[in-house]
């Protein structure tokens, strides 16, 4: 479809806030890698220029601005807000980073801070880079993280992996 336009951001919660005024056919990939601020901060330090509480609260203002704009059926249309997850082997794919991962999103009632279906996490398995301090994980690591999340009731998938080969 023509005008479709999907903006990644690590956070700038304003902004965030006036996209889906602003811009209402883009969609939100929200770069969050890391379940707890401290960890964001050392994976991007930019995040330390954005609050993940705030920025949480920023995309919920986007979901129901979206929502009030365009109301969806239920299990009839695809996730609003794209949450990106990097997962660095020993770094921020534990079982822990999981639970905390899921529980930003699904509170232990079951309700979906955004809506049910309306986030979606998309694990991505670092590439390694020559001279880079973070490993891959094993595909093994990847399922088992992503089955954490799912069990939360997460709506969570993993990109395919391609590139791995050029670094």
């Amino acid at each position: 479809r023509a005008g479709r336009v999907t903006v990644s951001t690590v956070g700038v919660a304003p902004r965030i806030e006036a996209l889906a005024a602003d811009e209402p056919r883009a969609s939100l990939a929200l770069s969050l890698h890391a379940p707890t601020q401290a960890q964001r901060v050392a994976i991007m330090p930019a995040a330390k220029h954005h609050d993940l509480d705030a920025l949480l609260g920023a995309v919920g203002a986007y979901v129901r601005v979206k929502e009030a704009a365009a109301p969806r059926k239920a299990g009839k249309s695809k996730p609003l807000v794209m949450i990106e997850y990097i997962l660095l082997g020993g770094v921020n794919d534990a079982d822990a980073d999981a639970d905390r991962l899921a529980r930003l999103l699904v509170d232990d009632a079951g309700a979906h801070r955004f809506g049910a279906g309306r986030a979606m996490v998309n694990l991505i398995a670092y590439n390694p880079t020559p001279g880079a301090p973070y490993a891959r994980p094993s595909e093994a690591r990847v399922r088992a993280f992503q089955a954490a999340v799912s069990a939360r009731g997460v709506l969570c998938c993993v990109r395919i992996t391609m590139g791995g080969d050029v670094a």
